[in-house]
């Protein structure tokens, strides 16, 4: 159906949109591309929310060649006043006549209507070229909009036999430092890195990206934490220039008057002092009858909260609840070449397994990669009928 040619036009639009990887969210990934008489003459990407969208950018390099020529873009163009003009108009005044698209916007104030405004000013439309990669580009925004919830990506650096951390909560470092550096990359392109109050209270980690080279993202920090356990010198309060920190709650009530609270003025208190510190937000969550979160309800808020991808970095209990809900979407798992050798380690998941290995998760693996001595592993649910 399309030429080696438009592919390569089209494949050239997605490098170009991976460029806003960590600066354009909520926003979608888009990159363009103009071409006249098989020259590329104009390139854009969104850069930044807020900013220009890719079709103005590329159609401005171009200039007067943008008469006649085509344009490829791998997310349908906007039709709506947003922070920007919608780019249909654009288009259709800059005297394109041929625009390429890879995937039909699900946005529902989009959803077509881009597309239509084109066809409606004689402007020939295909879609569906590289559709399958402009996907998976932006998976997680297609999800927040089809589903409302948000997007989780398991990170799991781990132990060949799979185990977190020693028995105590040793876990610095399993992992070397190319695999921990790729693990800021995953930080500062992602929305929020999400962990329980049990690797707060046992690491004080900042959750913040470092290392990682040129302009870096702060993810938003998310913390789930039913007894509001959260202690008030982490260090998590104290990083300079991070991102927002958010603690999902218990109902307040049934905190103050748990069986497991000593001092209800000491949490009172507590309460106070974090609904006034700057950056960090309370969500109340009503809690189950074992005194968990609905992991749905957790990833819902945070599509509301325009947090559409999660990077999931533990423990064991929040890995499991989210995976035996089927919510986890993907997985990285940074395996390094080292043995705990017993059976008391924390292990990545802890919960009773399945009783039968045909009730096992499958996965398809999407990437495998060494990063020194360390194998990460990137995959993705694996469909029912592939179990064996």
């Amino acid at each position: 159906m399309f030429t080696t040619e438009q592919k390569k036009y089209m494949q050239r639009a997605l490098e170009l949109a991976k460029k806003g990887e960590g600066f354009v969210s909520p926003n979608p990934l888009v990159g363009a591309v103009v071409v006249k008489d098989g020259v590329i003459v104009g390139e854009g990407y969104h850069t930044k929310y807020g900013e220009a969208h890719a079709e103005p950018q590329a159609l401005e390099e171009a200039g007067r060649s943008a008469t006649g020529a085509d344009l490829y873009v791998n997310l349908e163009p906007c039709s709506h006043y947003g922070n920007t003009p919608p780019c249909s108009l654009k288009l259709i005044n800059s005297g394109i006549s041929r625009v390429f698209v890879a995937n039909q916007d699900p946005n529902p104030v989009v959803d077509g209507s881009g597309i239509e405004m084109l066809k409606a000013r004689g402007i020939k439309v295909e879609t569906g070229l590289l559709e399958e990669e402009g996907e998976k580009l932006n998976e997680a925004f297609f999800l927040a909009q089809r589903e409302g919830r948000a997007f989780i990506n398991l990170k799991s650096a781990q132990t060949l036999d799979g185990y977190l951390a020693a028995p105590g909560g040793d876990a610095r470092w399993i992992t070397g430092p190319e695999a921990r550096s790729y693990g800021h990359g995953l930080r500062h392109r992602l929305d929020a890195v999400m962990v329980g109050i049990g690797t707060v209270l046992a690491d004080n980690p900042r959750l913040t990206v470092r290392d990682y080279p040129g302009e870096k993202s702060q993810p938003a920090r998310v913390v789930l934490d039913p007894q509001l356990r959260f202690p008030l010198e982490t260090r998590m309060l104290k990083e300079q220039e991070a991102g927002e920190i958010f603690i999902f709650i218990g109902e307040t009530e049934e905190i103050l008057n748990s069986e497991e609270i000593n001092n209800s003025e000491e949490k009172e208190l507590k309460l106070q002092k974090l609904e006034e510190w700057k950056d960090v937000s309370l969500i109340e969550l009503p809690l189950d009858e074992r005194g968990y979160f609905n992991p749905v309800a957790v990833t819902k808020i945070l599509a509301g909260l325009d947090l559409f991808s999660i990077l999931l970095e533990g423990g064991s209990q929040i890995n499991y609840s989210f995976q035996r809900a089927g919510l986890i979407d993907k997985y990285y798992f940074f395996l390094a070449p080292r043995l705990m050798s017993g059976s008391d380690g924390v292990p990545v998941f802890q919960g009773p397994a399945p009783g039968k290995i045909s009730r096992i998760q499958n996965l398809k693996i999407e990437e495998r990669k060494l990063l020194g001595e360390d194998l990460l592993l990137v995959a993705y649910p694996g469909n029912e009928e592939e179990k064996s």
